[in-house]
């Protein structure tokens, strides 16, 4: 059968369905981003024809030039997926309807104060490097539960939950026992009954692993090359 992106999404929206009925979930429960690094405007288009409706990016002015090319498509929401340079964070804020990738407590002073700014709220997610990996941004989980108690009080922020990425491993079950550990991370912070911190949303697994994402509680998948194919740059 040749390539066809209506057939991958029916297969990994299938795959997400499959995954979460396994664990007894609801499918509904959880959100497809399709992540759309270099993807051209033509399979973003195709993808959103067969029921795609947030594209995750990762680079801010790729996603300016596609969020302009793409203006006519109904219903779109756009997520900032990679990681938040400081000089790009007020053309980021507002531009975006979930920051996934918050990995310090000066980004998010920063993000706070330019979502003020423009009369907002910023909806975010803290990144967590629950593996430790040094060359992976994101909070220590020691440092995310010492920034909570300032992050609570930003009235211009709306903490929604908790995103990682796992180290990269040949055997994708590798990835379990991180995921494990950031479901119960939220769970500690839920009980800790902050104001204005949610942990609505776990933003784990990607095209190799999302399938156990879902089984271990993530409400996100981030999928780009089990929808597109692998990138070409």
């Amino acid at each position: 059968m040749p390539f066809s992106i209506e057939h991958t999404v029916q297969a990994v929206q299938e795959s997400i369905q499959a995954a979460a009925l396994h664990v007894g979930r609801d499918p509904a429960s959880v959100t497809l981003v399709a992540v759309t690094k270099t993807v051209t405007s033509e399979p973003m288009r195709e993808a959103h024809a067969a029921g795609v409706r947030i594209f995750g990016e990762n680079r801010l002015q790729e996603a300016q030039q596609k969020q302009q090319t793409l203006s006519d498509l109904k219903a779109v929401s756009w997520h900032f997926i990679g990681q938040v340079q400081r000089r790009k964070i007020k053309d980021i804020v507002g531009a975006f309807a979930l920051i996934h990738s918050v990995e310090s407590i000066a980004q998010a002073r920063e993000m706070d104060g330019c979502a003020k700014d423009l009369g907002l709220t910023q909806a975010v997610l803290l990144q967590v490097n629950v593996s430790g990996e040094e060359t992976k941004g994101g909070y220590s989980v020691s440092e995310v539960m010492q920034a909570l108690p300032e992050l609570d009080t930003m009235m211009n922020l709306s903490v929604r939950g908790l995103m990682t990425i796992p180290p990269w491993a040949e055997d994708i079950e590798s990835s379990r026992p991180y995921f494990c550990e950031l479901r119960e991370l939220a769970h500690t912070i839920r009980q800790r009954g902050y104001q204005r911190i949610s942990m609505n949303d776990l933003s784990m697994g990607m095209s190799r692993d999302f399938m156990i994402a879902v089984e271990e509680g993530a409400s996100i998948v981030r999928v780009g090359t089990a929808l597109f194919g692998s990138r070409t740059r």
